[in-house]
């Protein structure tokens, strides 16, 4: 099929500091006419159209009003990452556009980096083992149900609080007890492991009293979003030994300002948001997006698509 035959998807640059990098460029080459922001804004009336869908890498480009009502054809915005809090889903949905993400691309790679962080706060900040401690999940989507697959090998006692209890079978696979109240498992758990997507109902889902609730001896572990936490609570709770520990993969904003209290604390470990930041996870997450946004396209079932609340 000729080059100007394929679809049109939209992206915010190649390569560079926030472009698409260069190898998933050539991935979405195989099946779209990539197009640029700016070759977009330099050529709007002969681009508008042929643009159907956008790729949205690392949270870019930014989809606001103002480019859905420049783009008459598009049907589909394809999120690289399972986390669309950046995406005002209800307005794009408005515009009888789709939303999809990546959900199964990103499980491993997350989980990896939350045992990461487990046991490096356990040996570097707390000086505890990790085997046969209790570690509680709040969020058991596919990145938590990793988690404890994982933790099943340290022999760690797994609890978890998650909307909707897994079934039978699955706890038992992975020795997981069900906590219908989250206030359970904070009291219970040596490491309180947070893996839920940020919602206006998870929005500082973990504040003052839910930190208070916590073991003085317990470590907080966040690998969903930043804005989950009540970083000032937080910091109080750190200082004030309320827990003995926290670590963090990811912050509110990121990256933090250099004089933010947090980076002052000696019992606390941060990374850069580096949960999805694998070979293998980069590129998993953009094939996926690309099934999705072609399944889009052709009026198939789409794999994983996001709707509005």
């Amino acid at each position: 099929m000729a080059g100007e035959e394929l679809p049109g998807v939209l992206i915010l640059d190649v390569g560079g500091i926030h472009g698409v990098l260069e190898n998933l460029v050539a991935l979405l080459k195989k099946h779209f006419h990539v197009i640029t922001l700016k070759e977009f804004r330099e050529n709007k009336e002969e681009m508008r159209k042929k643009i159907q869908s956008v790729f949205v890498f690392e949270s870019r480009p930014t989809i606001d009003r103002e480019l859905l009502e420049s783009l008459p054809n598009l049907k589909v915005i394809g999120n690289s990452g399972v986390g669309v809090d950046h995406l005002d889903l209800k307005m794009i949905s408005n515009f009888g556009v789709k939303v999809t993400n990546t959900p199964h691309a990103v499980a491993d790679s997350t989980a990896d980096i939350g045992m990461a962080l487990m046991l490096a706060s356990a040996r570097r900040l707390v000086e505890v083992e990790v085997t046969k401690a209790t570690l509680g999940i709040i969020g058991m989507g596919n990145i938590g149900y990793k988690v404890a697959q994982r933790a099943k090998a340290f022999d760690m006692r797994i609890l978890y609080h998650n909307r909707n209890r897994r079934r039978k079978e699955e706890e038992e696979a992975v020795g997981a007890h069900y906590c219908e109240k989250m206030e359970d498992l904070l009291q219970q758990s040596d490491f309180v492991m947070l893996a839920v997507n940020l919602t206006p109902e998870t929005h500082k889902l973990i504040g003052k009293k839910e930190l208070g609730l916590m073991k003085p001896t317990a470590t907080l572990i966040n690998i969903s979003r930043g804005a989950i936490v009540d970083q000032d609570a937080l910091v109080e709770a750190l200082q004030n030994k309320v827990i003995r520990a926290a670590a963090l993969d990811v912050t509110y904003p990121e990256p933090l300002p250099r004089d933010h209290r947090l980076l002052k604390l000696n019992n606390i470990i941060i990374t850069p948001h580096i949960g999805t930041a694998t070979v293998q996870a980069i590129r998993m997450m953009t094939e996926e997006a690309i099934a999705n946004i072609l399944a889009v396209l052709n009026g198939k079932p789409i794999p994983s698509e996001v709707f509005p609340k």
